[in-house]
């Protein structure tokens, strides 16, 4: 063997010896039984503190309003679950204030949650919603405006006990003011049949109470036409002379977009159509925001990922190009997942719902991005959320899409539902237009 070959044997020799005792050193390292302890995971859990605040163990829940005291209000949409709809015997409410020990009241009286003969009307072919104007039938939401009175939307529109949505009739969609220092009501605003439609489903409101924003001197409401049945839109609404009107209807930024497909802890969700094929969510405009200075609205559809703005210029406007010059004002600012409702802070951010992930996210409208606020595998269908003067933002989670309204059919959705709130970044509290 030449000196090189010899040379080049040892070098071998002792590299060969080197990888050996390397490989039963790592050998020795891993574990002898595979537990995936050693693999990345997602933590599940990101952001302050959640704190559960109610329990609702009777009636399903969607939205939520704080005042400025403290006190707690959440409605119960008859269009929603059959097992709130008031039939007239089982004294079921649509309206109540919540109490520490997870019992609630119907609110602002029993009698005006009780329609004569209940909230459906079957002398007319089809059913429809009653129509009496002083009585509720099925409200969607309850919002607290900037002078701490409560404003409930009622749809008009309940289901009957095999799961159909009865159209509603005149007096039933209307907007209700509650003065909460005497708890009686101050003003009802009907809304046409032109305005709200027999279909339309009146789905979530904000209040911008400057006298400059509406001519009859006392502040604007902003609505959301929700309807599966398609003919959504934004409704608008003065307060001070009652007129209303809508716009963006036809739009496709207010529709549901085509074979939408989401999915809720890993189950994806179809829309269930009784005795038909099931079909897609079919939600329409639903989440809406205002920003903290009144001058632009923010909405989102259920069934889209997409969130859009309008400056509300183009929405209070009713001259007869006002249409175009709407539809001509929409901007689109990016997917931020699927959401239900919407809500602001003084950071002026846009918080929603991010139901794929678990989470509550806020959009930040100065830069264009999209981030995490809070999450935590407790969380399900965020609905409807209520920023406050305490300093932090509440909100219910009700495994809505669990219900018998998604395929197969059957009610999943294991009670109690919850109400959670979290506490606001930069010191944000609620907004104040007035």
């Amino acid at each position: 063997m030449s000196l090189r070959s010899m040379q080049d044997f040892k070098m071998f020799g002792r590299t060969t010896l080197a990888w050996t005792a390397f490989a039963l050193r790592a050998s020795a390292a891993r574990p002898k039984t595979q537990d995936g302890s050693q693999v990345i995971r997602d933590p599940l859990t990101y952001g302050p503190e959640l704190e559960l605040v109610h329990l609702y163990y009777d009636q399903f829940p969607t939205g939520i309003a704080v005042s400025s005291t403290g006190r707690l209000f959440s409605n119960y949409p008859g269009g929603l679950d059959a097992n709130d709809t008031n039939n007239g015997q089982n004294g079921r409410y649509t309206i109540a204030e919540l109490f520490e020990d997870n019992t609630e009241r119907p609110y602002p009286s029993r009698e005006i949650n009780n329609p004569p003969g209940g909230a459906i009307n079957y002398t007319t072919y089809p059913p429809s919603g009653a129509n009496y104007q002083d009585y509720l039938i099925g409200s969607q939401s309850c919002v607290i405006d900037s002078l701490d009175r409560l404003w409930i939307l009622d749809t008009g529109r309940v289901l009957t006990p095999n799961g159909t949505l009865v159209p509603a009739s005149y007096g039933g969609p209307k907007l209700i003011g509650v003065n909460l220092s005497n708890d009686t009501i101050f003003k009802t605003i009907v809304f046409p049949t032109n305005v709200a439609y027999a279909d339309s489903y009146l789905n979530d409101v904000r209040f911008d109470l400057r006298p400059s924003s509406a001519p009859g001197g006392q502040g604007i409401a902003y609505i959301t036409d929700s309807s599966i049945e398609g003919r959504n839109g934004i409704v608008m609404a003065d307060l001070g002379t009652g007129e209303s009107w809508r716009h963006l209807d036809g739009n496709p930024t207010v529709h549901p977009a085509r074979q939408f497909s989401a999915y809720l802890w890993g189950v994806p969700l179809y829309q269930n159509n009784p005795g038909k094929p099931f079909g897609y969510v079919s939600f329409g405009s639903d989440g809406i925001a205002l920003s903290a200075d009144g001058e632009t609205l923010y909405w989102k559809a259920v069934a889209n990922r997409q969130l859009y703005s309008i400056p509300t210029t183009r929405l209070r406007d009713t001259s007869p190009s006002s249409e175009f010059l709407a539809q001509g004002a929409i901007n689109t600012l990016g997917e931020t997942g699927v959401s239900d409702g919407l809500e602001t802070d003084t950071n002026n951010f846009i918080y929603h719902g991010n139901m794929e992930q678990d989470a509550v996210s806020f959009f930040n409208p100065p830069n264009g991005t999209d981030t995490l606020f809070v999450r935590d595998p407790r969380l399900n269908w965020i609905d409807t959320f209520s920023t406050a003067s305490d300093g932090y933002i509440y909100f219910t989670s009700n495994q809505l899409v669990y219900g018998s309204g998604q395929y197969p059919g059957t009610d999943r959705r294991q009670r109690p539902f919850a109400l959670w709130r979290a506490k606001l970044p930069n010191n944000g509290t609620k907004t104040s237009l007035k």
